[in-house]
């Protein structure tokens, strides 16, 4: 029986569930990344809101956010670790599986610290808007990453989880992946950013994106304008150009920008703990574990939308 605290029992269970062969290239770990980036990244540093504490995807002003698209899939993968461990909270569970799984897709260690908690009520979620949106340029680049405090360098390492994963078109509008495999974390994003030819591609969404074929592997590879947007600006090139030839240093970047990502709207003492104003008024306060029952399909928040899980979610939660 795991003891409250005991980190590294739960990151062995979140390596043990990332070979989900029915899922997407087979790995939940892709999609693991992306929620601890979404879940931290809707920090604003001028008004020291969002960031990684409070797990608000828990709650339909959150999770119902288009760009969260898909995410659902990762909150219901790790809801069996949080059955088991009920003493950790969503938002350490979900910026520590992140960091696991980076390190077990052949990514670096990243450092991480615990002591998030999680929010009673959606009062004090971020307002929608402040992720990323792929179809944009380099100025909504520096837009979105300069409100939470980072620099040129930073955005382009980054970037760099782009080696993992895949777009669907039901998700962000966008479709495919972006490199061979996508289930192995390396610099390939970059590499193949340079030295391929990508050419404008219009889905039959509407939605534009840039595709290379790659006639060897009888696949079609694809970028986000954001993506090639870094190849383009000034600022950003050098640092991609670098991160191509040079797998280590962007390692050791994307180490250190991922573990600052995950302590966005954070606050330490000296002693490391966590001295929000939630926390030091609720104490490490660990959301019960997710209902399994899903949110009546015509129920719906102020956004007008609904909020339950998808169906497409019973099969992983049957198998987990």
């Amino acid at each position: 029986m795991s003891q409250p605290g005991d980190y590294n029992a739960v990151r062995q269970d979140i390596a043990a569930l990332l070979n989900q062969p029915e899922y997407d290239d087979g790995s939940a770990g892709p999609v693991l990344v992306r929620l601890a980036w979404h879940s931290a990244g809707t920090y604003d540093a001028e008004s020291d809101t969002g960031g990684s504490n409070g797990a608000g995807m828990r709650y339909e002003a959150e999770g119902g956010d288009p760009a969260n698209a898909g995410l659902q899939h990762a909150r219901v993968f790790l809801e069996p670790i949080k059955q088991k461990y009920n003493w950790i909270t969503y938002s350490d569970l979900w910026t520590l599986a992140g960091v696991e799984a980076v390190k077990q897709m052949d990514g670096p260690t990243i450092d991480w610290r615990p002591g998030r908690t999680d929010f009673v009520d959606d009062s004090k979620l971020p307002p929608r808007g402040r992720l990323p949106d792929g179809a944009q340029g380099a100025d909504h680049i520096r837009f979105i990453f300069y409100r939470m405090g980072f620099t040129d360098q930073e955005i382009v390492a980054l970037s760099g989880a782009h080696n993992l994963g895949r777009c669907h078109s039901d998700r962000s509008g966008f479709h495919g992946a972006w490199v061979n495999n996508p289930t192995r974390f390396s610099n390939t994003y970059f590499k193949l950013m340079i030295s391929l030819n990508w050419k404008e591609k219009t889905l039959e969404n509407g939605v534009r994106q840039f595709v290379h074929y790659d006639e060897d592997m009888d696949e079609e590879l694809m970028m986000l304008p954001t993506d090639l947007a870094l190849l383009s600006d000034p600022s950003f090139k050098p640092w991609v150009e670098l991160y191509a030839k040079d797998k280590d240093r962007f390692y050791a970047d994307f180490a250190k920008v991922f573990a600052k990502l995950m302590e966005l709207g954070i606050q330490r003492d000296e002693s490391g703990a966590v001295v929000n104003t939630d926390n030091v008024k609720g104490g490490y306060h660990s959301a019960p574990k997710k209902s399994k029952n899903a949110g009546k399909p015509e129920a719906v928040d102020r956004y007008g939308e609904a909020a339950p899980v998808k169906d497409e979610n019973k099969q992983f939660r049957a198998r987990l």
